[in-house]
């Protein structure tokens, strides 16, 4: 979803991951992972029919990460005990938020111009958040120079 839609929509209203001008963060986050999750979906689902495949296949490049997430969890389950059933969810909803937090800041507010034959214009570094400071660049491997990403 990442590359094949969200690189191609960053900046327009098609994008779940762009928060909107005046939107809250947390409008924004009830917004952006039902929204990519559909549309990672959708794209998968595309992905697969043009090969011939189930959407429900292990080619499913988005029911393998769940796989695995699913296995790693029942993993932790088993070795710590009934205790990750506390620190799992927390965990969950930590990383959850931090992704969200992430794009929150990354676009906020940010709308690329619709032509006049429809498509949006290219989009230049000005569509996308930057950060110079050395730490966080150093910290979050240079993902704060956002436009460079894009």
């Amino acid at each position: 979803e990442h590359n094949k839609g969200h690189h191609r929509d960053v900046a327009t209203p098609m994008d779940p991951a762009t928060s909107r001008m005046g939107e809250s963060i947390y409008a924004f986050s009830l917004r952006e992972i039902p929204g990519a999750f559909k549309r990672a979906w959708t794209l998968e689902e595309q992905r697969l029919s043009r090969c011939g495949k189930s959407v429900w296949s292990l080619e499913n490049e988005v029911l393998q990460p769940m796989i695995l997430t699913v296995v790693l969890y029942a993993a932790l389950l088993a070795f710590f005990g009934p205790l990750m059933l506390i620190f799992l969810p927390i965990q969950m909803a930590f990383g959850w938020w931090q992704l969200t937090s992430a794009n929150y800041i990354e676009h906020y507010g940010l709308l690329r111009e619709k032509m006049s034959y429809g498509r949006y214009e290219r989009q230049p570094p000005h569509h996308s958040w930057n950060s110079n400071h050395i730490m966080s660049n150093l910290i979050l491997f240079h993902l704060q120079r956002h436009s460079d990403h894009h």
